[in-house]
């Protein structure tokens, strides 16, 4: 059974393909265009398919579309709020009264746009999933065996919004069956109130999450008691958050405009009680389950310090998060829900890293054709570590791209935690210095020793973990306000190269820890072609570009 999954309704557009059961490819269409986040998050886009995402993960099947058994969709229109029944929400509407209806009507007519799109399938065989299913499927079926072995499992999924509601909580059997408890109905929706406080401190209402999260961390929750009745949880399963009269708790802020200590207090107020409100469902979806693991999606669980706060005080024994648990993620969750329901035992994901790759002879090619000087090191990891321990940043190009918005170790930026500086020159070449988030990379082996309060191992940087005291001073390039980190763990095993280039540094400083973030620009998605890596080696301050085999270092004047 082939079953290619499409995202396209809201934003990040992207395309992910199951046959037999597995997966096999996974990949946003940003990567391949080069726009942040695929297009607009406007009713207007609607239409806009992830065609080059599409057409990539058949061509990397060997398949054609007339091949394919069946494509999902992950949106419903039959389930979205009838005309003229989208509900106000403050005073910037989120959900789009005037135009939202396009969204549906896009969605309709999506089975001939795929055809037009992919020459040879018949319309017949798109199917329509609906939105947070997709998103459940994506956690549930994807994630790895649990590790009491029970193959049943809670799901939580909480974003912004999908056709009429907001988030979905139930379980999932082992023969890859949902059993749906409880839907919240719109306008009501932790998402949304995140993004219309993102707009309200004066960021971007999408993509600009991790900057709401980084500036809560540097407040207090001071205001947590005024917001108690607007964000809240009402029990078996249902909660309010909507209309916050923002103005009332603190100014507004232009684009761009200059945080007060009053504006990071609204942050970490509202960060407190959409924390507060997640662990209360959490509470409600482990009695009504008893299930040991809880598996997550939806954007509002890229929230890091929230996810934590579920493993630690939270009642499931486990905690899985899907690490492309924001619209993208959805294309997975359709493809993998179609399989399910189309009889066949479909498998977790192998990892996060299934999009393109390059061989040897191709980056060869593509460095020749830039006439760029390169070297192949006999013992790349051993100069790419020495490089690192003298102060270099380093662009690290391995493998497979990632499917998500976190690094994890194949389009990287990686730098010395222990050298203060880095976290300038890291925000320099990002382009967002005083919010640019910057992860640990850790050899699992050692992970134990360095941070707590944390799942470990945890091969996604999706929880923040404490930063043992005799280390803090050590790597403060990754130490967050709280003494925390998001720490990803590597192991042998899994990425045998990344893990001997820690090795390799921990040799040689003593620090067994890289910091790390994503290789791109601001505005710009992240590095994914090699291309994309020379233009931003080319653009931004690295003074490494580590492609494959190959190392090409940054002249000097």
């Amino acid at each position: 059974m082939k079953v290619l999954g499409v995202n396209a309704v809201f934003h990040d557009p992207a395309a992910a393909l199951v046959v037999d059961g597995r997966v096999l490819a996974a990949a946003e269409e940003e990567r391949f265009s080069r726009r942040e986040h695929g297009k607009e998050p406007v009713p207007f886009s609607a239409w806009e398919l992830p065609v080059q995402a599409m057409r990539w993960c058949l061509h990397e099947a060997g398949l054609a579309p007339v091949d394919l058994d069946a494509v999902a969709y992950s949106y419903d229109p039959s389930l979205a709020l009838p005309p003229g029944s989208e509900p106000l929400s403050g005073p910037r509407p989120p959900l789009d009264p005037a135009w939202g209806q396009l969204r549906p009507l896009y969605a309709e007519h999506a089975p001939h746009f795929l055809a037009a799109a992919l020459p040879g399938l018949q319309p017949a065989r798109v199917t329509h999933v609906p939105h947070h299913l997709a998103h459940a499927a994506s956690a549930a079926l994807a994630a790895p065996p649990a590790r009491d072995g029970c193959e049943d499992s809670a799901v939580l999924v909480a974003d912004c919004r999908g056709e009429s509601t907001s988030h979905l909580a139930g379980s999932y059997s082992g023969a890859g069956q949902p059993r749906v408890l409880v839907r919240q109905p719109l306008p009501e929706s932790l998402g949304l109130v995140y993004r219309e406080l993102a707009r309200h401190l004066g960021f971007r209402t999408v993509g600009d999450e991790y900057k709401v999260m980084a500036l809560a961390a540097r407040g207090q929750p001071t205001m947590a008691g005024p917001l108690e009745n607007r964000i809240a949880y009402r029990g078996d399963g249902l909660i309010t958050a909507s209309e916050v009269d923002w103005a009332a708790l603190a100014p507004a802020l232009p684009p761009g405009g200059e945080h007060t200590p009053h504006h990071a207090d609204l942050a970490a107020s509202v960060q407190d009680r959409v924390e507060e409100v997640l662990l209360a469902l959490a509470g409600w979806l482990h009695e009504q389950t008893g299930r040991s693991r809880l598996t997550m999606a939806g954007e509002v669980v890229l929230n890091h310090a929230a996810n934590s706060r579920l493993a630690r005080d939270g009642p499931f024994e486990e905690v899985w998060v899907q690490p492309a648990a924001g619209e993208a993620g959805t294309a997975l969750g359709s493809a993998l829900q179609t399989a399910a329901d189309l009889g066949e035992a479909v498998e977790p994901m192998p990892g996060a890293d299934l999009g393109r790759s390059w061989d040897e002879d191709e980056l060869a090619a593509v460095l020749d054709t830039a006439r760029i000087g390169y070297e192949r090191p006999d013992d790349l990891t051993a100069e790419a570590s020495r490089a690192l321990s003298e102060g270099a940043l380093v662009g690290w190009f391995q493998g497979r791209s990632e499917y998500g918005p976190a690094a994890l170790g194949r389009r990287s930026l990686l730098a010395d935690p222990s050298r203060r500086e880095n976290l300038d020159r890291i925000g320099r070449v990002r382009g967002e210095r005083e919010f640019c988030p910057v992860a640990s990379l850790v050899a699992a082996e050692h992970a134990p020793d360095i941070f707590s309060g944390g799942p470990l191992p945890c091969p996604y940087p999706l929880f923040d973990h404490h930063v043992a005291p005799r280390w803090r001073a050590r790597i403060p390039v990754v130490v967050h306000p709280g003494a925390k980190t998001r720490a990803q763990t590597v192991r042998a095993e899994d990425d045998p190269l990344t893990w001997r280039l820690i090795r390799d540094f921990g040799s040689r400083t003593g620090v067994p820890v890289l910091a790390h973030t994503e290789l791109r620009r601001a505005g710009s998605p992240r590095v994914d072609s090699p291309r994309d890596a020379l233009e931003c080696f080319g653009s931004a301050p690295v003074d490494v570009l580590v492609l494959g085999p190959y190392l090409v270092r940054r002249c000097r004047a």
